[in-house]
């Protein structure tokens, strides 16, 4: 694809980095606006998006650096080249939530309702940053005969298999972050509760992300390899979906007691 867009002199524009900057301003942008329409102070908000700017970096990069620590090992600098890719959502996720709910605690404000506004900006930042992946070549597939197979032929591409047609996981992962995006949006004025958003963002989010790992590329590692086939950042989008769906159905079944003894009366 086009891992560098332009040169400027020394000045080198990597795609991935501007996809990246436009996906953070697009989330907190409509992040913002359900904050505004929730009853949040957007100014105070916009504070917290930053923060969580900088912990969705910090801990998505971590991660990837955990996974991989023998090619940091060799070349420490290299964990600041966000440039070349290498940010693993899991990681970013645990940080945010951490740094949110300590934001959040200090400001006082009611910690399921400002999650929910946080939750509809998030997986449109996600379907416009995985377009930057497939521009710059990594979290690539495996290798497929499929009409819409994609082939890297870019030398500056982070895919390794060059000249090979590949699965597109990258665009199938933009696809499912849009598309769960357009369904929130819809949602959001339709939610039974607080916080209910959030699960089902969650809970789509990580079924797509175990459904579409099973096509990445082995050769893109991903940690350790649990139960022979299963690597960690699969294991942890599994774990995410059962605990997120266990709340959902706990969440429905307490609503629908409520109705029930009416009904009894």
């Amino acid at each position: 694809m086009h891992p560098i867009l332009f040169k400027l002199g020394p000045i080198t524009i990597y795609s991935y980095g501007v996809m990246l900057a436009i996906a953070f301003v697009a989330a907190i942008y409509v992040a913002g606006r359900e904050a505004e329409r929730l009853g949040l102070p957007k100014g105070k908000f916009y504070d917290l998006c930053f923060y969580i700017v900088v912990a969705a970096l910090l801990g998505s990069r971590l991660l990837f650096v955990i996974l991989e620590p023998r090619v940091f090992f060799s070349n420490p600098l290299s964990i600041f080249e966000l440039w070349q890719g290498g940010l693993d959502f899991q990681g970013g996720l645990v940080l945010v939530l951490i740094v949110a709910f300590i934001y959040i605690r200090r400001q006082r404000w009611p910690w399921r309702t400002t999650l929910d506004a946080l939750a509809l900006g998030a997986p449109l930042g996600q379907g416009i940053g995985r377009i930057g992946c497939f521009l710059a070549g990594c979290c690539y597939g495996i290798p497929t005969h499929v009409p819409w197979a994609i082939t890297f032929t870019n030398p500056n591409s982070l895919c390794p298999l060059k000249g090979i047609p590949l699965q597109p996981t990258e665009l199938y992962m933009s696809a499912l972050g849009l598309g769960i995006f357009g369904y929130l949006y819809w949602f959001r004025t339709r939610k039974r509760y607080s916080g209910h958003m959030t699960l089902m963002y969650l809970f789509l989010a990580s079924l797509g992300r175990f459904v579409i790992e099973f096509y990445r590329s082995p050769l893109d590692y991903r940690g350790p390899v649990y139960f022979g086939w299963m690597p960690l950042t699969q294991l942890l989008a599994l774990i995410i979906f059962l605990i997120c769906g266990s709340l959902l159905l706990y969440f429905k079944f307490r609503l629908q007691q409520p109705q029930a003894q009416e009904q009894h009366q």
